[in-house]
């Protein structure tokens, strides 16, 4: 100990009776701890109090279990290749237009969530009919099908962010 240094002493409670306990003291102490199963140690004076806590996490021993050979039967009948299914076209193939989203906001269906959804798929539309609402920092946007024809697929979910120039939903145009 470097001269003029006070050593660390600590009173605790023991029995009944104070004790004192310095720093290597306490140091081997929480040393003897680590090795046991213990999962908590408080020491608490009128101005001092120590806590230390730790996870003890128990592993399980697995027991061997017997492995039974493996047998290999050979197929009776060869397999049959099957056809990879056909592609199903995107609405991009078609003919379909796509209405966008005009800017990055939230996407609503209905004026309201009470109401009824201003369109749904089959429905047919006209070039100014209202389709849905884009909110976009607290201000409701009308968004407009811009088109005529019939509704084949709503491509966002209700309530769902979308961003500039994302496909909303795709028309039929008659």
């Amino acid at each position: 100990m470097s001269p003029g240094r006070q050593p660390l002493w600590i009173n605790r409670l023991w029995d009944g009776e104070f004790v004192s306990i310095n720093f290597n003291e306490l140091r081997e102490l929480l040393g003897a701890i680590a090795h046991t199963d213990i999962a908590e140690v408080s020491l608490k004076t009128e101005t001092f109090e120590l806590t230390v806590r730790r996870d003890i996490t128990t592993t399980a021993i697995q027991s061997p279990t017997a492995t039974t050979p493996e047998v290999l039967v050979p197929p009776s009948v060869a397999p049959t290749a099957t056809p990879p299914p056909e592609p199903v076209p995107s609405p991009a193939d078609k003919e379909w237009v796509a209405i966008t989203s005009p800017m990055v906001g939230t996407f609503y269906r209905a004026p309201a969530p009470d109401e009824p959804p201003f369109v749904e798929v089959g429905d047919r539309v006209g070039n100014t009919q209202t389709v849905c609402i884009i909110e976009a920092m607290k201000l409701m946007n009308e968004i407009e099908a811009e088109v005529t024809g019939e509704v084949m697929e709503i491509a966002v979910t209700n309530g769902e962010p979308v961003e500039y120039g994302q496909t909303l939903m795709w028309v039929n145009p008659s």
